[in-house]
């Protein structure tokens, strides 16, 4: 799960927007980041850390351009380090730049194919890195003087090779040298892709493509819908856009982005991330009152700031009191996303205070966005019961997260997810709690796909249910994926 944005402008310098837009994708990693612009040639700047402590006013008046891309990343694999960072770039041919946000199945293998078929060399352990190469081999052998393709075909042309080739999850934006800006969308649209546009006065248009919505209103772009799964949009340095439909598959966004990752504001998919949430603590709550119909509580707080809008519309629906009874340091960031166990257990005490009048003698109710691995959950409970709670229940406003996911999510193996190997019993005395509840499957999804002129045929639920959408995800193939990511974190370690 990354942050990932290309802006095209007719007036307007890139690289501010680009910053700005990276600020409003800051929760969708905070690992590293970085922007490439080009004007004449390309200008890039990365590192490691937040958004604000790379980039200052000398770095950023050097990234010179009205075309540019951004990232945000979130690793899912490779190393922590500033090698590790997008865009990445490739000389042959023309000058192409890419980012992308998502997960690459078949990684390992197409890596010796692009080193033994294409002849390309892999300087990363980045998945955007392989698709760059699949992508600049096929656009190399074109050549419209000869086969009388547009440059627009051949872009669909090395495209399509991608599609054929990498199995997973990728929504990517990229930068030809002085020919525009290009993005596309894994053919089942599991990682989100949005469009906008910004009409100018002198009659041109801006675009801007991006994994949200939620820099839009403050650049002054309006939404102009989704990249569809499948399609690929390019835009000319004059303006000119081109797209086309190369494949139609099951339409599978992510469930996760409307559980944890979007922000509320954000529309993903004709879906409103707020509304969505506002319907999963309302369903969750008609099943509360089903299965503990003599239990309720004096206050319900959420486990912030995800869970706020669930948490609220649960209270409202229930009839009791919602009290935002953990107070959030502004500062910390989100716990699910910061690598490795230990840092996130010593994250959720530093990041959250309980609110001691609010929660001492009473039964509360906590409810979280989700339950992954249970140490953030688990922590939240002891300091609540710390701070005088007589009673703790705990609701999920997401089913149990049992199987990894290899779509670009962090939670890779079994081993580490807390409801892989136990019952919901186990994880409740684990937890501490005195209740515990989860979402049902088919809550979630009405939750989700209740409203909007969607085309959602069936979000991507693989942690839940194991479903996987592509079908080279076996037991085999799931355990090899395992032992690969074990074997990084240990080199790492």
């Amino acid at each position: 799960m990354c942050g990932i944005v290309g802006i095209i402008s007719s007036q307007k310098q890139a690289a501010a927007e680009l910053y700005e837009s990276l600020i409003h994708l800051q929760h969708r990693g905070q690992d590293a980041a970085g922007i490439m612009t080009y004007n004449e040639r390309f200008h890039m700047k990365k590192g490691t850390g937040l958004i604000r402590d790379i980039f200052d006013q000398q770095n950023m008046a050097r990234l010179l351009g009205n075309t540019g891309i951004g990232h945000t990343r979130y690793p899912t694999v490779g190393g922590f380090s500033i090698e590790e960072a997008q865009p990445v770039s490739t000389n042959v041919p023309y000058g192409i730049a890419m980012a992308h946000n998502g997960n690459l199945v078949n990684y390992s293998e197409l890596v010796r194919e692009v080193s033994e078929q294409n002849h390309r060399h892999i300087n990363s352990s980045v998945d955007i890195e392989v698709i760059l190469h699949i992508f600049a081999h096929e656009l190399n052998r074109s050549d419209d003087s000869t086969n009388g393709l547009t440059f627009f075909d051949q872009i669909c042309r090395a495209v399509e090779t991608v599609f054929s080739r990498a199995s997973g999850a990728y929504s990517v934006v990229g930068i030809i040298m002085n020919r525009g800006l290009f993005v596309f969308r894994d053919p089942h649209g599991i990682r989100p892709l949005v469009k906008g546009i910004r009409k100018n006065s002198d009659g041109t248009t801006d675009h801007i493509f991006a994994s949200e919505t939620s820099m839009f209103y403050a650049l002054g772009f309006e939404l102009a819908g989704n990249v569809a799964p499948g399609e690929v949009i390019f835009v000319e340095e004059n303006g000119t856009t081109h797209s086309r439909l190369l494949r139609k598959e099951q339409f599978t966004p992510c469930i996760f982005e409307y559980v944890y990752f979007s922000r509320p504001d954000s529309i993903q998919n004709e879906v409103s991330v707020y509304r969505s949430r506002l319907r999963m603590g309302q369903n969750l709550a008609i099943r509360w009152t089903e299965q503990h119909p003599d239990t309720l509580p004096d206050i319900v707080i959420p486990a912030p700031s995800t869970a706020n809008t669930a948490a609220l519309s649960f209270a409202n629906e229930l009839g009791v009191r919602y009290s935002e009874g953990l107070y959030k340091n502004p500062f910390i960031g989100r716990t699910f996303i910061m690598p490795g166990q230990e840092i996130r257990k010593k994250s959720v005490r530093y990041k959250l205070v309980p609110q001691e009048f609010e929660i001492r003698d009473k039964n509360v109710l906590i409810v979280d966005d989700s339950i992954v691995r249970g140490n953030t959950s688990r922590e939240i409970v002891r300091m609540v019961r710390e701070f005088g709670a007589k009673k703790v229940y705990f609701v999920s406003a997401c089913p149990p997260v049992k199987f990894p996911c290899f779509y670009g999510v962090d939670m890779p193996t079994r081993d580490e997810l807390a409801a892989a190997k136990r019952s919901v019993e186990e994880i409740k005395e684990y937890m501490g709690v005195d209740i515990l509840m989860y979402q049902k499957i088919e809550d979630l999804t009405e939750a989700v796909t209740r409203k909007g002129e969607h085309n959602i045929d069936r979000p991507c639920m693989a942690c839940l249910d194991s479903f996987y959408i592509t079908d080279n995800v076996n037991e085999e193939k799931m355990g090899s994926l395992e032992k690969q990511r074990n074997l990084e974190r240990s080199q790492l370690a």
